[in-house]
């Protein structure tokens, strides 16, 4: 019995205690923060830009000329789903291509890829080069740099302008395969202006080369 006494009395002893330390609980608070005057300071630091931020301005020192950077703002306004980084990269593609549809002749191809005018430029051009009985043998090295040089958009119309730094292997031939010009073991640095364009919220996606240059 003493010992039951004794156990029961320690018992309310940690009671009280427990009591005079957490207060009186119902089961159902939740944790509040501290008050201001109980936490220490925290010395302000300026807000960070949120990892979700728009592509064009996290890339814009690297592959977007200042003069761009406008136009490429009205294309996101007008579809939010436009991407630099993936726009380029489609760029690249299409450069390859149609330099490799052009080098072959293959009309077919290059209708796909560019635009009427464009497309009729080339045509010529390789009317003329059949006709001369020359064939080009060409070879694209590496595209060293792309870089939107220009953009723009009227109405749902837009235009984009990429700066391509490439090195390119060329060579002319007779019908007989003999080299008339160039060599393949010696690339040259070429620097090319291409506009694509495309109409907004169409439901073609793809972009087609519109005007080309040099620069």
């Amino acid at each position: 019995m003493f010992y039951v006494v004794l156990l029961a009395m320690v018992a309310g002893f940690l009671a009280m205690r427990l009591y005079s330390v957490l207060g009186k609980r119902t089961g159902h608070e939740q944790p509040l923060p501290r008050a201001a005057e109980d936490r220490p300071a925290i010395a302000a630091v300026p807000r960070t830009v949120d990892a979700t931020t728009p592509e064009p301005r996290e890339i814009a020192s690297r592959n977007i000329e200042p003069r761009a950077e406008a136009g490429l703002r009205s294309i996101v306004a007008a579809e939010s789903g436009f991407d630099v980084n993936q726009f380029l990269e489609g760029a690249q593609a299409a450069y390859r291509m149609v330099l490799e549809a052009f080098w072959k002749g293959d009309e077919e191809q290059l209708g796909y890829l560019a635009e009427d005018d464009v497309r009729a430029a080339f045509a010529e051009a390789i009317a003329a080069r059949v006709a001369a009985g020359e064939v080009l043998d060409n070879r694209l090295v590496s595209i060293e740099r792309a870089v939107i040089s220009d953009a723009s958009v009227s109405g749902r119309d837009a235009r984009i302008t990429v700066r391509f730094d490439a090195d390119i292997a060329a060579v002319t031939r007779d019908g007989d395969g003999v080299v008339l010009a160039g060599s393949l073991t010696d690339a040259v640095e070429t620097h090319d202006v291409w506009t694509f364009a495309r109409t907004l919220k169409s439901s073609d996606p793809n972009w087609k080369l519109a005007d080309t240059d040099e620069a």
